[in-house]
C-alpha cells in the first residue's frame, strides 16, 4: 500500500485518548454513552481531549439513540458548542422514517460545521438505499469519509459490500474514504487491506476490559502492527 492505514480509536475521556494516541492510533472518535451508541460528548471533554493528545479527534454529533435527527435547534447549537470547545472535524448521520438520508438536517449541521472535515456514520448500514445516500451526498462541503460495517449486522454481514464499493472508490458518490467499523475483528484487516481499503475504526477491540474499562495503549499497538506502521 502506498500510504499509511489510519486507525481511528473511539474516546470516552482524556485517559482513553492518551492510551490511544501511545498506541499509534492515526485518530479519535470522541463519545458519549456507549449504551446508547454513542452521543455528543460535553464541551468540557472536548476541550480535555484537544489539550492531552496532538492527533486528529472527530466529535460525534448526536443527541438521541438511534438515527433520527431529533431537534436540529438543537443539533446545531451543539454543533457550535463543540466548534467554540476546539472540535475541527465532527461524525454525524441522518435518516428520516423511510430510510433516506435526511438532507435538511444534514444541510443545517453541515452550514454550522462551514468546511470542517466530517464522518457519515453507521446510519449508513440502515439506509434503504447506500447508493441513493452516497449520490445525494456526494457534494457535500467537509464530507471525506463514510463510517460503515457494510451491513446493520456488522462487518461480517458486509464484507462483500464493503469490497464492492472499494472498487467505485473515484466514482461519483464514492470518493469518499471507506472506514470499516462495527464488530470488526484483526482477522478481517489483511483481506480489507487487500482489497485497497485504508481505514479502520475500533471501539470494544481496544478495551480488553470492556466498555467499563479504558483504551489499552497494547491493544491499539497490536491492531497499528497488523495494520503496518
Amino acid at each position: 500500500m502506498s500510504k499509511r492505514a489510519v486507525l481511528e480509536v473511539i474516546a470516552l475521556d482524556a485517559e482513553d485518548a492518551v492510551a490511544a494516541q501511545a498506541g499509534g492510533a492515526d485518530r479519535l472518535e470522541l463519545v458519549t454513552d456507549m449504551a446508547a451508541d454513542g452521543l455528543t460528548p460535553s464541551a468540557a471533554t472536548v476541550a480535555a481531549i484537544r489539550a492531552a493528545v496532538d492527533i486528529d479527534v472527530r466529535v460525534m454529533l448526536r443527541l438521541a439513540d438511534g438515527f433520527a435527527a431529533g431537534d436540529v435547534e438543537r443539533l446545531t447549537r451543539v454543533a457550535r458548542d463543540m466548534r467554540e470547545a476546539g472540535a475541527t472535524q465532527f461524525v454525524l448521520g441522518f435518516l428520516d422514517a423511510q430510510g433516506d438520508v435526511d438532507l435538511g438536517a444534514v444541510e443545517r449541521i453541515a452550514e454550522v460545521l462551514d468546511g470542517c472535515r466530517w464522518t457519515f456514520h453507521r446510519a449508513i448500514d440502515r439506509a434503504a438505499s447506500r447508493d441513493a445516500l452516497r449520490k445525494q451526498l456526494a457534494d457535500f462541503p467537509g464530507l471525506d469519509t463514510y463510517l460503515t460495517a457494510g451491513a446493520a449486522g456488522g462487518v461480517d454481514d458486509g464484507l462483500s459490500v464493503l469490497l464492492a464499493e472499494a472498487r467505485r472508490r473515484g466514482e461519483p458518490g464514492y470518493e469518499q474514504q471507506l472506514l470499516v467499523g462495527g464488530g470488526l475483528r484483526l482477522d478481517h484487516v489483511p483481506g480489507l487491506l487487500d482489497a485497497g481499503i485504508d481505514g479502520f475504526h475500533i471501539g470494544g477491540a481496544a478495551r480488553p476490559a470492556g466498555w467499563a474499562g479504558p483504551v489499552s495503549a497494547d491493544a491499539v499497538s497490536q491492531w497499528r502492527r497488523v495494520l503496518g506502521h
